[in-house]
């Protein structure tokens, strides 16, 4: 645990509320490592929780106002018990108010809550911390109320909080990364069985997250965009196929192969990249187990392919530090994570060679784009808990 960043979170806590805080709990952000826009077609997903996270801590409010303070900008937004509509002034608040509101159709949850988090993961850098706060906030509401909720229903609360608060019809791929992780681990989920099992990663490899502080906002419907043409897809090969289709998970990249000439151009190129990312988690999932390092990296150098060419979800900056890794001794793989159009690339590398990759890549690419790129060392980490 962030010790550090805990005291300082409890500071802020007893600085603007006045009082202690009663109930705390951890989640970590999560980095993508091989399964891109899987989660929602039933598919599977390679994650992992990482070293970075938030503390959400609470205490009872004194009446019927619920309080939500950010703490990096020590910024306050409330609402009445009986009233958590989204606030469209907020938006990093609704993340917290749909987890309430999801939590309380639940459990009886009879009173108000103050709350605060605090976080050190980098907004806007594609490690999920919307799904790190979701997560957070939910285990501090448990243990503020005495309530216990399964794993997989915080993570579903979590998801729900996004669709019907923030606007985004994501899967769950986000939240399960950030309770299901474990040290030097690597999170495989299912996402049609909701399964979910730890590959071991080896304590010799790691991550670098490089953020290319480039716009990254999937509010603004491209998502979105990209989903319904998975559900296109998937409905078309439901009715050409002589098995049941219901989702993307179900079609083989052989038979995608003889329809997509039949295909409207979108559905079959992003079905294409939803396809292929399930086939190379089962193929990187297997080279792991052989200790086939090299081979898992070129699948992550794949899918970013895929993401350029297919999805198109990707940009300047993400192709630029990717390219870049293609060509740097010790740069093992590295592709976008997360939903892309811009955000973080992750890159596959032994700690031994950290300093040296991020050296040869933050240089380049500040030149390049005229600001820094920041590069940070990820290791796979425990998932979220309760602290208090």
């Amino acid at each position: 645990m962030n010790d550090a960043l805990y005291k300082e979170a409890a500071d802020k806590f007893k600085t603007w509320y006045g009082c202690e805080h009663t109930a705390a709990a951890y989640a970590p952000g999560r980095v993508e490592v091989l399964g891109n826009h899987t989660d929602y077609n039933e598919g599977f997903v390679l994650s992992a929780a990482i070293n970075m996270g938030i503390f959400c801590l609470a205490a009872p409010s004194p009446d019927n106002t619920c309080r939500i303070v950010a703490g990096d900008l020590m910024k306050e937004a409330s609402f009445d018990i009986d009233d958590a509509s989204p606030d469209p002034d907020n938006m990093w608040a609704n993340y917290v108010k749909g987890v309430f509101v999801g939590l309380r159709e639940r459990c009886n949850i009879p009173t108000a809550f103050n709350l605060l988090f605090f976080s050190n993961v980098p907004l806007g850098s594609g490690l999920s911390s919307s799904a790190a706060l979701e997560i957070g906030s939910g285990l501090c509401f448990c243990s503020l109320y005495d309530v216990e909720v399964p794993k997989l229903d915080m993570a579903l609360i979590g998801q729900a909080a996004e669709h019907n608060y923030a606007g985004v019809m994501c899967g769950v791929m986000d939240q399960i990364s950030s309770l299901y992780g474990k040290a030097n681990q690597l999170v495989k989920s299912d996402f049609r069985s909701l399964e979910v099992e730890n590959t071991p990663l080896g304590e010799d490899l790691c991550f670098l997250v490089c953020n290319t502080n480039a716009k990254h906002a999937l509010v603004d419907g491209a998502y979105n965009e990209r989903r319904q043409k998975c559900e296109e897809a998937a409905a078309f090969f439901a009715g050409v196929l002589d098995h049941p289709v219901t989702a993307l998970r179900d079609v083989s990249m052989e038979e995608w192969t003889q329809h997509a000439p039949s295909m409207e151009t979108y559905a079959a190129k992003r079905s294409a990249h939803v396809v292929g990312e399930n086939t190379r988690v089962q193929q990187g999932s297997e080279l792991l187990q052989k200790n086939d390092v090299a081979g898992f990296g070129q699948l992550m150098f794949d899918s970013h392919q895929s993401s350029i060419e297919n999805f198109e979800n990707s940009c300047e900056e993400l192709d630029f530090i990717v390219g870049l890794a293609r060509q740097i001794p010790g740069a093992l793989g590295a592709r976008l994570s997360g939903g892309g159009f811009g955000g973080s690339a992750v890159v596959l590398v032994h700690p031994r060679d950290v300093e040296t990759v991020g050296q040869a890549i933050s240089g380049p690419y500040e030149k390049q784009f005229g600001h820094p790129c920041d590069v940070r060392m990820i290791t796979p980490s425990e998932g979220a808990h309760i602290v208090v």
